[in-house]
């Protein structure tokens, strides 16, 4: 193992030691940025329950994930210039406004069109919001970066676990209750972000140009794992947004089976995967993950008529995404000599188009052929994301070198929750 092929990071130990000592305005935020990231998985318990109860096919069901997936995918080609005009504290609470009024209009609704609809402005608040989160933790939080980039860590794997429990909790009420929840919730996070954190000083910003995270697509490295990366969120979200409907339990159960997903996922973003990454290549980490992720997904359609069996895969799979997602991001943070923040929105928005294709795309093969067929389908996309990946090797190879700065493992982890 080469020097280059290892991260120098700081003991968690030392990292642990000044976590809780921080200004107001962290916990502001690092409060509101759980329930951002709640949002990911909150609406999967609920979805059968507004196909049934609204008379909406699976297939308009899953458009909730398409819109929201859409939307925030091409907002990610804008946040960046949105931020650094009016700055840090403007831009998240547009983003909280944002998903306060949408998520209230969708519990409002009486058709799944509406819900569609609100879903998709939803995902502009969400983008607006998380892509900003992080620079405004690491510049307010006192106790050096490290304590800012743990904390951090530690909101995005409260959010992902606990947003599929809340999901199923309050979707055992009603399907309306996760969305209201979600905007009291918001609600909340608006007035402590407006009363706790300090505005932006206009000195300190560097305009971004607009064209520029359309621009970086043009790099090869950049374009390679963009591509890699929409084909890999084509399993990821078979996995996550359709798997509720096969997996034939009510909301508490849909809750607590993606609980342990989120769980797993968090755990192996946070740990694991900067483990395998200190000792071998990244490119080497995606080559051995992907297949087995490839391999999980066939599993889910050989039990997809086992309740214990899909369960199982469904949480093995979050164990695999966790690390994925965490390494991939790492790779576009190092593939070019761009500004991580333009890099980091280019290829967000290209991965969530798989993200957005997947959901629909899966109902659809299922009323088709069979129920396994999405799982085969998605398992052979992830497959080719393995390809992209080995073929492009050679355009990959910075993504190899140098050693992380915390600041930047802590923007690929944040920005791998968002797959």
């Amino acid at each position: 193992m080469s020097a280059s092929d290892t991260h120098a990071t700081p003991p968690i130990a030392t990292r642990k030691a000044s976590i809780l000592h921080q200004p107001k305005q962290v916990w502001a935020v690092a409060f509101a940025s759980v329930i951002a990231f709640m949002g990911i998985g909150l609406v999967d318990p609920i979805l059968p329950a507004i196909a049934e109860q609204l008379e909406a096919s699976p297939t308009d069901t899953e458009m909730l994930f398409t819109s929201y997936l859409v939307v925030t995918g091409l907002a990610m080609f804008f946040t960046s210039f949105i931020s650094s005009r009016i700055g840090a504290k403007k831009t998240l609470l547009i983003g909280l406004a944002l998903i306060v009024a949408f998520a209230a209009a969708a519990a409002l609704s009486g058709n799944v069109e509406s819900i569609i609809a609100f879903r998709a402005g939803w995902g502009l608040g969400n983008a607006l919001f998380i892509s900003t989160a992080l620079a405004t933790i690491v510049g307010a939080a006192s106790g050096g970066t490290s304590s800012a980039i743990i904390l951090y860590e530690a909101a995005l794997g409260l959010g992902i676990a606990i947003g599929p429990l809340l999901g199923g909790l309050l979707g055992s009420v009603s399907w309306r209750a996760p969305f209201f929840g979600t905007a009291a919730l918001m609600a909340v996070g608006f007035i402590a972000i407006t009363v706790l954190l300090a505005g932006d000083d206009r000195a300190t910003r560097m305009p971004t140009a607009l064209s520029a995270p359309f621009r970086a697509l043009a790099r090869p490295a950049l374009a390679l794992l963009a591509g890699a990366a929409l084909f890999y969120n084509i399993g990821f979200f078979t996995l996550l947004a359709y798997t509720p409907f096969p997996l034939g339990f009510g909301a508490m159960g849909i809750g607590l089976t993606f609980f342990g997903w989120g769980l797993g996922l968090a755990i192996t973003s946070v740990w694991v995967a900067p483990a395998l990454t200190a000792r071998m290549k990244r490119t080497t980490v995606l080559g051995g993950v992907l297949p087995l992720l490839a391999l999980d997904l066939v599993a889910a359609g050989l039990f997809v008529g086992s309740q214990a069996g899909l369960v199982t895969t469904v949480v093995v799979g979050g164990l695999l995404l966790g690390v994925l997602n965490t390494v991939l991001t790492e790779c576009v943070m190092e593939a070019t000599d761009l500004p991580r923040s333009v890099a980091s929105s280019s290829y967000s928005a290209v991965r969530f188009l798989g993200g957005a294709v997947a959901p629909p795309l899966a109902t659809t093969l299922a009323g088709l052929y069979t129920a396994a067929t999405p799982y085969y389908v998605a398992g052979g996309s992830v497959l080719i994301a393995m390809l992209i990946v080995l073929l492009g090797r050679r355009a990959l190879a910075r993504v190899n070198d140098g050693a992380e700065e915390p600041v930047v493992e802590a923007e690929a982890i944040g920005a791998g929750a968002l797959a």
